[in-house]
């Protein structure tokens, strides 16, 4: 599909256009909701695409299919600013240049809310529930319990990340052994995870890993779904698609013995008993009201799983690929590992001192973004730019990701992988790791709201790299390279490929 003179009109729009008068009353609808969605304030803020009542709707298609071309085409045109592309019933408006990112990074969320983004990007209504960000009391659990507190659980996500790595990849001496990366590594990591959320035996079980990865593909899938509708169809088509109900009614199942089993604990002795280290158990003692029932927990739990497995996996599956097409920095991420084991073992000092490892996942990272956009927000009152733009309240707001990353004017020869580029070089110097943010390097935010759980993911991706490169020799396929990636709407995820691994053969 083309934006400009010469555009083909998707067969799926020809259709409703051609389906009297079925197809006449939802154009009629629509048309008026943009209008009405529209306003002065935005009129001096350039379109991408078509910006005409009836014509915006084709661009409002384009970006399901294509959004990758029309954020790129806008920041190539008009940064450092703002420009918008319509939608089905609003624009959506993207920030360009360092001052406006930051302009967004500093909003308070009662101006730009990260929450009702949140709830936009991801159909939380249909695909987690409202509660998730209506009252997200696990955000700062998040940041107390489980960032702040690495080191200590450190052991557990180590011996899980070999006992993982042990399953999924049989011991067959020096054969080769193919895996599919996708699902060898939503499997490590939903172990892993789940070993630090809900303990031991049931982050083992195999019916309960399988939904948690099953419920963190879908939430994506079925949010791109539901945003395919106008606004105003969504509470119609939302709980006719959403599969949340068995999921959740399958996650209870698993998780209701054994909170019932702590509430028994906490009935009888209060605070004076060994209680589990793990989220679930920081859950049941923070949640008030109804999120104290066994469903609402299950619900959370499942929340959990999707911020962990969703954007870790397709992170690490990216690294991966790129650790497979480029065996010549296999040895020095070895050496490095080899020489941080050597001075503090497998803790989390160790795992300080691989400069190389992070810079390699950081590097990856900015390649291999999964947003083109990130940092979705709502306005929830007009919010004025530092140029003077003033967007209104009920604005969707975004900034540019992967087009900063690939930025020639930012980054030195951008579409080359060069995976030591963050580790330090001068004295004075301190090296970019992967959970530092900046306004030029946006894959866990910045600001008041950047990720709250990237500390526990880039350990977590650390240790997996780490003890691939010490335990493991990793290739493509015969006959493979780097697979093409795969877009929709803001969205990019690596493609399907075959990875080979076996026990590393020492060179004597």
């Amino acid at each position: 599909m083309l934006v400009g003179e010469h555009t083909v009109i998707p067969a799926s729009l020809l259709a409703l256009l051609t389906n009297w008068p079925a197809g006449i009353l939802v154009v009629t609808l629509l048309a008026v909701r943009l209008r009405r969605a529209r306003n002065d304030s935005l009129s001096t803020i350039p379109a991408v695409g078509y910006s005409a009542p009836i014509l915006s709707f084709i661009t409002a298609f384009q970006f399901n299919v294509d959004g990758h071309k029309l954020l790129q085409q806008g920041y190539d045109k008009y940064k450092p600013g703002l420009f918008k592309i319509a939608m089905w019933d609003q624009w959506y408006v993207v920030a360009t240049g360092p001052q406006l990112v930051n302009d967004i990074s500093k909003a308070p969320d009662d101006v730009l809310s990260v929450m009702e983004g949140s709830h936009e990007l991801f159909q939380v209504r249909y695909t987690m529930g409202s509660q998730v960000t209506r009252n997200p009391y696990h955000i700062p659990l998040i940041r107390s319990q489980l960032s702040k507190r690495l080191s200590v659980i450190f052991d557990d996500i180590h011996d899980e990340v070999v006992a993982a790595f042990n399953n999924v990849v049989p011991e067959k001496g020096s054969e080769w052994i193919s895996l599919s990366p996708h699902l060898t590594v939503e499997k490590v990591i939903c172990r892993i995870s789940n070993r630090v959320f809900v303990g031991t035996p049931t982050y083992l079980n195999d019916d309960y890993q399988g939904l948690n990865i099953e419920f963190a593909v879908n939430v994506t899938q079925l949010a791109r779904r539901i945003s395919q509708f106008p606004g105003f169809l969504r509470p119609i088509v939302g709980p006719l698609l959403t599969t949340l109900p068995s999921q959740l009614k399958r996650q209870t199942k698993h998780l209701a013995p054994i909170i019932e089993a702590r509430r028994k604990q906490m009935l009888q002795h209060g605070d004076d008993w060994e209680k589990p280290n793990d989220m679930l158990m920081r859950l049941m003692d923070a949640a008030e009201g109804e999120e104290l029932s066994t469903t609402n927990l299950a619900r959370r739990v499942l929340a959990l799983n999707f911020d962990s497995i969703h954007t870790s996996s397709k992170t690490f599956i990216y690294a991966l690929y790129d650790l497979a097409a480029n065996p010549q920095y296999v040895q020095p991420l070895r050496e490095e590992v080899e020489a941080a084991l050597e001075a503090d073992g497998w803790t989390k000092a160790g795992l300080d001192r691989m400069q190389k490892v992070d810079s390699f996942l950081r590097e990856s990272q900015r390649v291999h973004g999964l947003h083109y956009a990130s940092m979705r927000r709502v306005a929830l009152k007009p919010f004025t730019f530092s140029n003077g733009i003033t967007i209104p309240a009920g604005t969707t707001v975004a900034c540019c990701t992967k087009p900063v990353h690939c930025d020639g004017a930012i980054y030195d020869r951008p579409d080359v992988f060069d995976p030591f580029r963050f580790v330090e070089t001068r004295e004075d110097q301190a090296p970019q790791k992967t959970v530092s943010t900046s306004l030029n390097h946006l894959p866990f935010g910045h600001g008041l709201h950047a990720c709250p759980g990237r500390f526990f993911a880039a350990t977590e991706l650390k240790t997996m790299l780490a003890h691939i490169v010490v335990s493991y020799d990793v290739k493509f396929e015969e006959g493979q390279e780097f697979p093409p990636d795969y877009f929709s709407e803001v969205f990019c995820v690596p493609g399907p490929a075959t990875i080979m691994f076996r026990k590393r053969q020492l060179v004597h």
